[in-house]
This record gives structure tokens, C-alpha cells and sequence, in this order.
């Protein structure tokens, strides 16, 4: 079982020219897309958050069912769902514009347990931002890799959310050492500073670099560097594509049964490249239709 903790919340997508076009109300949220992500590949997955009672809440949760992920640790509140107002650019690049005022999703309390079978969890987005939940997040983070379990980070920066930018970098930092695989894109690491060296000596036994349409780089702590180019499609936008990399490389570690530091250090260069491979894939289908829309399993082939 992979879990995946973070926000679930709205995006309002413009269908057409202009920031208010048509905006189409759409299920997301950073870990919820990779939450469905997973579910869609066939990794059994549990989703674990706060969400509201609202119609936005209920939708999410009637999506994360129909990817056939479990929602039994999802926290509920009459508190409204958080939204974000999507623009797209002409390259189909997004930028969002947050909502977050006393939603449901920021009073997440970290659980005693996790599901049964639980052998990763991920995190990432505005739930390591929005107080109170960010530091219920932090505790979970730090508690499951205290108990050996394999603990994925990206941070997905959503700068307009951060009010204070070196105190975010140096809780960035801190996260560390309780990361077994820290993945996040070109634009985050510029933000955040730093390379990947210096964040590999402080935890994490792999670090994946996305570039966009240029594709994907895995530095491993033993000094490897394995890069696979981009998927060529016809880029609708690239809403989820971020997300969807994250649960494709969980799912291929998953079924290579590598979710753990010994096992990632253990990969291959042959490993590696099929794995990004897989993941660029994933991406580019996502990229290729609106909205988060990951792939499934039998949209993908063979890793």
C-alpha cells in the first residue's frame, strides 16, 4: 500500500482565451493527482487528508474511488474546499492563484495510524505550507520514516503561498532526513537553492530532476546520473504532469519491490532508464489532454 498525504481541493480552469473564460471547475490538488495517478497504474493506494462535506469534497472523494484508491483515512470538516484559479499560458504552462481561508484542508491532524500494508508515503505541495495541517504533515513525515518506511517529497513550490522564503527553504532542509526520494522540478530546485549533492548528503538516497518537455534526471547518492529525454506530444497543458511523474516512479519502485534505501541503491543505470522512461510517458499522456488527467495502466505499456 503507497499512501499519499496532502490537500485535495478545485481548480478553476479557464476553457479558452482570457483568466475568466469558462472556468471549469476541476478535481486537484498536487497529492490528489497523485493519489489518482496511482490508483489508475493498479499500485493499491490510500489517500490521507481532510476534506470538506461540501459538493466539491464529495466530488473528490467519488474521484479518488472511481481510481480505486482508498479513502478510509481521509479526514472530513464543514469547512469549504480549497480552490485554485488555473491560467494557462500559450506554451500550456499553468500558474494558480490560491484560495485557502479557513478550508477544510488546513486542519488535517496527523493519525495515529496508517492503513494496514502501508509501505510508502508521499508528500508534497501547499499542505507542507498552509498552518495549522503543514506541521501535522511534518510529524507524519517524520514518524513514518522513523518507523522504516519509504518517504517520498515534492515540494511543487507555489511561491504566491509563501510568505516567508528562506524560512520555507530552511524547513525544505530540515525535511531531509526523513526523505528516501525527493523529486521535484527544474523551477523548484532553482527556488529552493541549493544542488543535488548537497540535498542527497542530508537524507535522501535518490533525487529526480523534471526539465519539462526536456525530460527527466535521477541523481543517486553513489554518484550516478541517468537522464532520459521528453515524450514528444501536443501539449494541451500541463496540469498533473508533475504529479503524475511522482506516482509513476512509486509504482514502477513499487513493482520493482525497491521501496527502500537498500533497493534504490541497489538500481541499475538500465533500471533507472526504464523507470524515467515509464515516467515521461506517463507525463506526456497527461500533458496531452486538459486538465490532471493521468493514464492508466493499459495506456502505458510495459516499464
Amino acid at each position: 500500500m503507497i499512501v499519499v498525504a496532502g490537500e485535495a481541493l478545485i481548480d478553476l480552469v479557464p476553457q479558452g482565451s482570457g483568466a475568466l473564460a469558462n472556468l471549469k471547475p476541476a478535481l486537484g490538488g498536487g497529492p490528489y493527482n497523485t493519489a489518482v495517478a496511482l490508483g489508475r497504474l493498479g499500485s493499491p493506494t490510500a489517500f490521507c487528508s481532510r476534506t470538506s462535506y461540501d459538493a466539491f469534497g464529495e466530488a473528490l472523494l467519488d474521484g479518488l474511488r472511481r481510481a480505486g484508491v482508498d479513502v478510509s483515512a481521509v479526514q472530513r470538516g464543514a469547512e469549504p474546499t480549497t480552490l485554485a484559479a488555473a491560467t494557462v499560458d500559450t506554451n500550456g504552462s499553468a500558474a494558480y492563484s490560491f484560495y485557502v481561508e479557513g478550508t477544510a484542508d488546513r486542519l488535517f491532524t496527523a493519525p495515529e495510524r496508517l492503513p494496514d500494508g502501508t509501505r510508502a508515503v508521499s508528500f508534497g505541495t501547499c499542505s507542507l505550507v498552509l498552518e495549522p495541517g503543514a506541521s501535522a504533515y511534518e510529524e507524519l513525515m517524520r514518524v513514518s520514516s522513523a518507523r522504516g518506511l519509504f518517504t517520498t517529497l515534492d515540494p511543487n513550490i507555489r511561491p504566491g503561498l509563501i510568505p516567508d522564503p528562506d524560512a520555507y527553504r530552511a524547513r525544505f532542509r530540515s525535511w531531509l532526513p526523513s526523505v528516501s526520494l525527493l523529486k521535484l522540478s527544474e523551477e523548484d530546485a532553482d527556488w529552493l537553492g541549493g544542488t543535488p549533492r548537497e540535498w542527497l548528503a542530508a537524507g535522501p538516497s535518490a533525487v529526480v530532476i523534471t526539465s519539462g518537455g526536456d525530460g527527466l534526471t535521477v541523481v543517486t547518492r553513489d554518484g550516478g546520473a541517468h537522464s532520459v529525454p521528453g515524450e514528444k506530444v501536443d501539449v494541451v497543458d500541463t496540469i498533473g504532469a508533475g504529479d503524475t511523474v511522482n506516482a509513476a516512479l512509486l509504482h514502477g519502485l513499487s513493482a520493482r519491490d525497491a521501496l527502500s534505501p537498500e533497493a534504490l541503491a541497489a538500481m541499475s543505470a538500465d533500471d533507472w532508464t526504464r523507470l524515467l522512461r515509464f515516467a515521461a510517458r506517463a507525463a506526456a499522456l497527461t500533458c496531452s489532454r486538459a486538465g490532471a488527467e493521468p493514464p492508466y495502466a493499459s495506456e502505458l505499456g510495459g516499464m
